[in-house]
């Protein structure tokens, strides 16, 4: 089995200035030069390589990042390869100012081939008060090959490379500043990833002293064997080696473990009893790990339920879901609803990615049960003022917020009842 891959993979290692663009940029033009890789290679650059952690300034940066990326581009042409690094991007889609994103870009000849959003925000060093996480993992396309990626901390999440890997990317860049208190860490992690997928990994880190950490440096190119064909030392250097496609064809001979994905559970058994789900939040909520709650009747899905539940996930690293049994919805629409049991109706919202748990609440309102749960978050839709919101006070009475969703999708599911029995009064 052969993959398309770059000929060589390279790293420029060195220490970012904090809040400098033009000596980082500098640098990197002058290594560069220094290191004259072959012709179509991909070279990996640290995170935030043109400022840092400048969260002082990131608005700023995030506009300098357009002009960034051409002058990178600009270097590419002239070198014939491609560069993956992470800058600040604030998203052009959007109208929010403090929507900014900690994004890796590829860059190559041809101008910019993808980019990356980091996923997983470190928030030891309080990023995720600054950057927004990413939405999705897909690796990104090139004459070359595909290209996977991960930004730092998302090193230690391995379902993020299993899943780039099973879509193709023989190749895996990590754009990184790790501190030196844990470069084991770095080491394991950059040859784990690279033996878990049987995939080449190119990982560069900074070095030096940034923010007032210490960088581990020692960025690598790892084989899909986990052999180390290239590491660096703990200063700033370049470095470029081969990737041997024959590597990759004599690692996945035998067995291919990153083209197996089975199925790792039964979606039904997010359907929970109060008793259970308490159980096993207490365990959740003890390692740290934050709980959004949402309710509703979700008589007949649509679109847009789909979309306001995966917002409500995005809040927390787990979200639940009180469903209104078929006492509590009769009670609230009126005989002839619900039109799908509570079962039926539990089920399908177990089968979405970003519901984790279900649980049914007799009560016309959830406010009994948003007092035995206490989660971290409670979610609504846009529509409803927060001190309308049942349970609001109680969840910020413990320590928690309010978080109001809006909606992206003009549906409702009455009105989708009313056009199916209008539809059928016509035939």
């Amino acid at each position: 089995m052969t993959l398309h891959l770059f000929p060589q993979a390279g790293f420029l290692q060195f220490e970012v200035q904090l809040g400098n663009p033009q000596a980082n940029f500098e640098t990197v033009a002058r290594l560069v030069s220094q290191l004259q890789p072959q012709k179509n290679s991909i070279i990996v650059l640290p995170e935030l390589w043109s400022s840092g952690f400048d969260y002082e300034h990131a608005e700023e940066h995030a506009r300098l990042t357009p002009e960034l990326l051409k002058q990178l581009e600009e270097i590419s042409r002239q070198n014939t390869v491609y560069f993956a690094g992470s800058l600040i991007e604030k998203d052009p889609d959007r109208t929010d100012p403090s929507r900014l994103y900690n994004c890796l870009f590829l860059t190559g000849p041809e101008g910019l081939k993808g980019k990356y959003r980091k996923q997983h925000l470190f928030s030891l060093w309080q990023e995720d008060n600054h950057f927004r996480p990413g939405d999705h993992f897909q690796p990104v396309a090139t004459p070359c090959g595909t290209v996977g990626a991960l930004v730092c901390y998302d090193l230690r999440f391995p379902e993020i490379a299993r899943i780039q890997a099973f879509q193709g990317a023989g190749l895996i860049v990590v754009s990184a500043q790790w501190p030196a208190v844990r470069l084991d860490h770095w080491r394991a992690l950059l040859q784990a990833r690279a033996i878990e997928n049987q995939v080449f990994v190119a990982a560069c880190n900074a070095c030096g002293r940034t923010g007032g950490t210490d960088m581990a440096g020692h960025s690598m190119i790892v084989a899909p064997d986990g052999s180390i064909l290239a590491e660096g030392t703990d200063g700033e250097e370049a470095q470029c080696v081969q990737l041997p496609e024959e590597n990759l064809a004599r690692a996945r001979e035998k067995f291919c473990c990153a083209g197996e994905k089975p199925r790792p559970f039964q979606d039904g058994k997010k359907f929970v009893t109060l008793d259970h789900l308490t159980e096993r939040l207490a365990s959740v909520m003890h390692q740290g790990s934050k709980v959004a709650f949402t309710n509703g009747c979700f008589d007949i899905l649509h679109s847009g339920h789909v979309s306001y539940l995966e917002k409500a996930r995005e809040t927390a690293d787990c979200l639940v879901v009180g469903l209104n049994s078929d006492t509590s919805v009769r009670k609230l629409k009126g005989e002839g609803r619900p039109v799908n049991s509570e079962k039926d109706r539990a089920r399908v919202l177990a089968a979405l990615g970003s519901v984790d748990f279900v649980v049914l609440f007799e009560e016309e309102t959830p406010l009994q049960l948003i007092k035995t749960l206490t989660p971290d978050i409670l979610v609504k839709g846009a529509d409803w003022a927060e001190e309308e919101i049942v349970g609001a006070r109680e969840v910020k009475a413990a320590g928690g917020s309010v978080v109001r969703v809006d909606f992206e999708h003009n549906l409702s599911t009455s009105d989708l009842i009313s056009r199916v029995q209008k539809q059928g009064r016509e035939k």
